[in-house]
This record gives C-alpha cells, structure tokens and sequence, in this order.
C-alpha cells in the first residue's frame, strides 16, 4: 500500500497548501496519538522546531491533537532534529515530533516522528497514522485531556551530549572555526558546543528571524562559509541546514569538503585508533572515489537507496556504524541513533585533532569523479518514467560512459524535482551527459 501524506523524511509541502495547514495537523496530532493510545498507557511526546515562523502555528495544532487523544506533550522550543532524537529516548518518551522542513526554503515546513529509541520509525508505523486519519476523530472526555509543559533546559542537555561525543582526551583549543547555523534551529547550540570544547569561534547564520532560514547561508550554500572563513583566517568552517542533521566543512584554503569525503575522513580516524570497521553504507550517489578508497583500505562499501533513512535501515541490517550521503547526512551509530551535524563535525574535527594531519592531508590519493547534479523541475502528474526519449538518451549516454562513469535518475523524495547525475573520469563529458538527459525529459 502506498503513502499518501508520508514521504522520505516525513510529512513536507509549502505552508497554507495541503496538508501543511493547521486543521490537518491537528487532525495529525489526534491521529498520531489514537495510535500511541492503542498501547494503553497514557503517552508523553515530545516537540521540537526549527526558527520558521509557521512553526509556532503547527506547534499549536499538533499540541491540540495529541491532547485531544489524551496524550500529554514536552515542548522544546527550537531545537535540531538531532536534539528532540536523543531527547525522546535520554527521557523514555513514547515519540518525538520534528516540525521542520530541514534545508527547503522558509516557506515550506513538515513534521517527522522519532520513535522511543530515537530512530525513524518504519513505513508500518506511518501506514497506520495514515489509516487513522481516514478513520472519524474519537475525542476524549475533558478528565482524560493531555497536558503541555516546556522542557527546561533542552539546549542545555543536547549540548552536553554533542560534546560528550568527542574524544575526552583531546580539545579543539588552538583552532579557529567559523560555524554556520543557516539562521535555523542549531543557532544557540552549536556555537557553544564548539566554543566550549575550546576552539575560538566565529558565528554566522545565527540570527533568525523566521523568514531567513536557509537563505544564503548554511549546507546548501556554503559560499558564505567559504568567504568567512577566508576574511578570519580560520582553519575550519562548519555549515549546518537549517535542523542541523547535516553538515558541510570547508577548510583554510576554502576547500570545501561534502559528506563523502567527511565519512572517508571518519572510518579512517577509526582506522588509525585499530578499531575495526568491517563495512561503511553510502547511497547511489555516493562518489565513486570513496568506494574505491575504502576497498583498497579493505573496507567494504554498500550502496543504499538515496534517503539518510535508506542508509539507516542498510547499516542496521549489516550491524554497521558508519554511513552516509554526499549531502553531508552522515551517521555514526555508536554515538547518535540518526544522522547529527554537530557530532559529525566533531568526529572529523577529531580525526584532525588525534593525527596532527589536516582534513586535506588526510584526502591525499582520494580523487573525486566529477560529478554533475542538475534538478528539473516536473509539471503535475509528468509521467517521466513513461518517457521514450530519455530512455534512450539514458542507455546512450550509459554505453558511452562504459565503465568509468555512472548515471542516475531519480525522483526527489521531497520536492517536484527529478534529479539527474551523471558521474565521468572527465568534467566535461559529465556535464555534457547530463544536459543531454535533461534535453530528453524537456522534448
């Protein structure tokens, strides 16, 4: 059975259309809560937001309908994704609630759901969310009514979790570093954890407004990062998005460094304590470079569907604890049941610490394929899948790569996108493949 609301990561859409209203979220709330009742104790869940304005709004919604189903409800105020995760299960809550439309502009929001344990819950969970949304409200008696209070101290307790994830021996004094909060839900944490495991800090993208959130700053547009870095001649840079689950790095010289490379940096730290890492996960995106590096380093590398959630389910399913995506979603499951900016900052930051050798020097031999990533954007209903003509163009361009190159085409999870790479030994015949599939879906 498919999902009609649920997509890769949760509920999203522009704010005011469908099902981005509040009426829908309080329906959502009552659902999600007659869900959590079926169990027969009374639940507590918890919430947490990014700085989007309409967040107060869906906050408000939602807390009527969990209260509505007789389900009492924590609130956080803003917190990252990763926060209101380890929160749910450091405090044995039945549920954490995200209202957060992650790197998409202000404009939109959305919702996704931790379970106990901190991890995304499964497609049969949200299946039956579904199915009770469908199903005629059943409100509960004014006795039964959850109750609401706010968490004191939220930010306090997650900063100390992302600084317990980095080695107790070392310290980061000596370091400057530019952090980038993209105006979003990080922008009174991650400053702090930095600057209290000693680094010098230079905050940027930390003052939100409501409107501002990812806009010109933060992972998915890390030129102000780049240029901050420069004008204070710091030695690192980290840009978050705007719930801080991932991040991107940038070093001195303005050398920017995406998740491949920062997960490749990650199992080698780990190799050079002697610890043994038997496998990492990356997705169909992942540069082929990393996979090759890792197998000459007699790690395997497995390839999952492209979706932070997809590489969870792969390395759980190996008994894996590093994964990752090219977006800078990267996981470390012996430190954090989901994927964490902050702590995957500290973890590469650690490896530079603990061998003396900068992130570039780590990277020496790791050279990345070209890569071209180009997002169409798709009419209503355009059956892209049914197209002849890029189906064609795709096994040309397929034949012509051979085997020193790779093509993927894929529908965004999240937004009407189709999203076309094209992976060559050469930049420009990447560039040149790609524009030709996109040719193809345009005639």
């Amino acid at each position: 059975m498919g999902r009609k609301y649920f997509g890769t990561d949760g509920i999203r859409g522009t704010v005011g259309q469908a099902p981005i209203t509040p009426d829908f979220m309080l329906r959502l709330g009552h659902a999600v809560g007659r869900v959590l009742r079926k169990a027969g104790n009374r639940p507590t869940v918890l919430i947490g937001k990014d700085t989007r304005i309409s967040g107060y709004m869906i906050e408000s919604a939602l807390e009527a309908g969990f209260a509505s189903a007789g389900v009492n409800v924590l609130l956080t105020g803003p917190l990252p994704t990763p926060g209101v995760a380890y929160l749910t299960r450091a405090l044995r809550l039945d549920l954490g609630v995200v209202i957060s439309a992650s790197h998409n502009p202000f404009a939109d929001n959305g919702i996704k759901f931790f379970s106990a344990k901190g991890e995304k819950l499964p497609d049969a969970w949200e299946l039956a969310v579904e199915a009770a949304l469908d199903e005629e409200p059943q409100w509960v008696d004014s006795a039964s009514l959850g109750r609401a209070k706010r968490l004191e101290d939220a930010r306090g307790r997650y900063i100390e979790f992302c600084k317990n994830s980095f080695g107790s021996d070392l310290t980061l004094k000596g370091l400057k570093i530019v952090v980038d909060a993209a105006h979003g839900a990080a922008y009174h944490v991650a400053p702090d954890v930095f600057h209290e495991l000693g680094a010098e800090v230079v905050a940027i993208g930390c003052k939100p407004d409501g409107f501002n959130i990812n806009a010109g700053f933060g992972a998915t547009s890390p030129g102000a990062l780049v240029e901050a870095v420069k004008a204070n001649g710091a030695d690192y840079g980290i840009a978050l998005d705007g719930d801080a689950d991932r991040l991107q790095l940038v070093d001195a010289s303005g050398r920017l460094y995406n998740g491949d490379e920062l997960l490749y940096a990650m199992v080698t730290d780990r190799l050079s304590q002697g610890l043994r890492v038997p496998g990492a996960v990356g997705t169909l995106m992942t540069n082929m470079a990393v996979e090759l590096a890792l197998r000459s380093r007699d790690v395997e590398f497995v390839r999952a569907k492209v979706g932070d959630r997809y590489v969870l389910e792969e390395l759980a399913a190996r008994g894996w604890q590093l994964g990752g995506e090219g977006s800078g979603h990267l996981l470390a499951l012996d430190k954090h049941t989901t994927g964490d900016g902050i702590v995957s900052a500290l973890l590469v930051l650690q490896s530079v610490c603990r061998s003396g050798r900068s992130l570039a020097e780590q990277l020496q031999g790791v050279d990345m394929f070209p890569q071209t990533l180009i997002n169409v954007r798709l009419a209503a209903g355009q059956d892209w899948k049914g197209s002849t003509r890029l189906a064609e163009e795709q096994a040309a361009v397929i034949a012509e790569l051979g085997n020193k190159g790779r093509v993927l085409i894929r529908a965004s999870g999240t937004e009407p996108l189709l999203r076309i790479m094209v992976e060559a030994s050469d930049a420009a015949q990447a560039q040149r493949c790609a524009q030709r599939l996109v040719d193809a879906i345009a005639a």
